[in-house]
């Protein structure tokens, strides 16, 4: 049995999305964080790890804001052109890999470009645990609150059990051919999917759930970036930078 280990990791950064609940003229993963980008701090975390080889970035056909020169990194960074929906734009890259810059054997490491949290050990956890289940794994934290499901009117219809329950999380990692195959699955027969996980799922798999951590926070809302600057400048005073 080969190592599974030492195949490459390509990871994959949908990032078309203008941001609407934003309520800003830039799209999210511009904004600025910290003195930088969002896509940024994401970019930066999940090409840190010896593992992932280069990162493929789909951005919108018509995007004005991504600047290679701004995002110069150690390995290689592609971009692609994106799509309306987010499983359009992982889509666009992975054929992009597949296509003859990735091997067949290799793995696609998806990544939000506007969760900017994570951390090398949550990426680090996912890699060892993930690498070694074919239906690959995603991060994922247990639903710690109580779920009410609504009626009409915005009044509470029923209670719902929050037992094995998980929220899902990026980064989702998946053996590149595999993922492809699902996507393509779902976009043929017209199913909406709303993380890859869901696509695997769809095809027979069982991806393992790798516990992570709830500051690897998706920005979605205004709340959302002071939040964010709030988390990295903890870990900043941790480490002793200023």
């Amino acid at each position: 049995m080969s190592d599974v280990r030492q195949r490459r990791i390509w990871a994959v950064l949908p990032a078309a999305g203008v941001g609407r609940r934003m309520s800003s003229r830039i799209p999210k993963q511009y904004l600025t964080l910290l003195g930088r980008p969002v896509i940024g701090w994401s970019l930066e975390t999940v090409l840190a790890d010896p593992r992932v080889g280069g990162a493929v970035v789909a951005v919108g056909a018509d995007d004005g804001w991504w600047a290679d020169e701004e995002f110069r990194l150690p390995k290689p960074v592609h971009r692609v052109d994106g799509g309306e929906q987010r499983a359009d734009s992982v889509l666009s890259a992975l054929r992009y890999l597949a296509g003859g810059v990735a091997g067949e054997d290799d793995w696609v490491l998806v990544h939000d470009a506007v969760r900017p949290c994570l951390t090398a050990g949550e990426l680090r956890r996912l890699l060892d645990a993930g690498l070694d289940h074919d239906g690959g794994a995603l991060l994922a934290v247990p639903v710690r609150d109580t779920l009410k499901r609504s009626g009409p009117g915005a009044v509470v219809a029923s209670t719902a059990s929050r037992d094995q329950l998980w929220q899902a999380q990026t980064p989702q990692l998946f053996p590149l051919e595999a993922l492809l195959a699902a996507l393509e699955s779902a976009r043929g027969t017209g199913d909406m999917v709303t993380d890859e996980a869901q696509a695997m799922e769809r095809s027979g798999f069982a991806p393992l759930l790798v516990e992570g951590e709830s500051t690897n926070l998706k920005i979605t809302r205004p709340g959302d970036l002071p939040l964010a600057e709030a988390i990295l400048r903890a870990r900043r005073a941790e480490q002793g930078e200023q």
